[in-house]
């Protein structure tokens, strides 16, 4: 039995994160009625550095090295704690289809810092599968959009959300090439757990009046959009680069609209649909490769049939 290539794994767990980010929009929607912003980023942080340091503690990772702690310090205050805080009070001053709008700008500022910081390169099947899905989470949102319920500063916390995202991406990027993935992951959700600390009297006053469902919701983000989602998307990142990543993120919106028909019962209009379908379908063209590249890397797998000696003559 052949054993899936390194492309393959990258995949699958793009995919895994993907998918949990997106069942994470109707779990926030759920809790968020119980908790507060600092709050409920708070408990699940402290959910996700609870199972992750279970399992170092199980692998023996230890400490990251000490070139690694720049990233992961930059990536956990930025995007474990002040992304959470700032994305939950934002949707709880927009609505959500304002809310995806303007968090979708994070994968074009990944792209761009990307670009500017990591050398990474923007191929035009990138850049056409970006401009595709864009389109797509703009149709998203506006279809989604309700009447009257966006703020200025609702917006604003959106955006800054989309900022801190982008920046802890590319942060989280080099830390990747110095310590393992489950050590950027712990560490850095570590980290953003103890910058949200200064809400923990606000999670204990919330926990105390939030219903079960509310609190089992809480938990799920930490457990498993948080601890193992985060995994897998660092799994992924340290195996292509930040933009195609970024990039992979604008399925999210598609699959945000799939799971809150089946759970929440929110038919989508046609609109909305045709909007994922464009988020879907920029992705597939982002993420796929030239012929000629995709003929190499299946000649790469492909062994080579071995010499035949030559045959003595008669």
């Amino acid at each position: 039995m052949m054993n899936a290539s390194p492309s393959r794994l990258a995949a699958g767990a793009a995919t895994v994160t993907v998918m949990l980010w997106a069942s994470a929009f109707v779990s926030i929607r759920s809790a968020g009625a119980a908790y507060s912003p600092g709050a409920l980023a708070l408990g699940r942080l402290l959910a996700g550095a609870v199972t992750l340091g279970v399992i170092c503690l199980l692998r023996r990772e230890g400490l990251p090295p000490r070139a690694a702690w720049r990233g992961i310090a930059i990536s956990g205050l930025l995007w474990f704690g002040f992304y959470m805080v700032a994305l939950n009070w934002g949707e709880q001053q927009v609505d959500a289809g304002t809310a995806a709008l303007v968090v979708n700008v994070g994968p074009l500022l990944i792209a761009l810092l990307g670009a500017r910081l990591l050398g990474d390169p923007m191929p035009p099947r990138l850049l056409a599968g970006m401009a595709v899905s864009f389109a797509g989470a703009v149709t998203v949102g506006l279809s989604m959009s309700g009447e009257g319920g966006s703020s200025v500063l609702g917006v604003a916390l959106c955006l800054l959300a989309a900022v801190a995202y982008a920046a802890g991406v590319v942060a989280q990027k080099p830390a990747l090439g110095r310590a393992s993935v489950l050590q950027v992951t712990t560490f850095g959700c570590l980290v953003g757990a103890v910058a949200c600390l200064p809400f923990a009297g606000q999670l204990v006053h919330d926990a105390a009046h939030a219903p079960v469902s509310a609190t089992l919701n809480m938990v799920y983000l930490g457990v498993f959009p948080t601890a193992l989602a985060f995994t897998t998307w660092a799994y992924a990142l340290a195996r292509t680069t930040a933009s195609r990543m970024g990039a992979t993120t604008y399925a999210v919106p598609a699959l945000v609209v799939l799971m809150s028909w089946l759970a929440l019962g929110e038919v989508p209009g046609l609109l909305t649909l045709v909007g994922g379908a464009l988020c879907l379908a920029g992705v597939a063209v982002s993420r796929s490769r030239p012929r000629a590249a995709a003929r190499a890397a299946v000649a790469e797998t492909v062994p080579r049939p071995r010499p035949e000696r030559a045959r003595d003559s008669a």
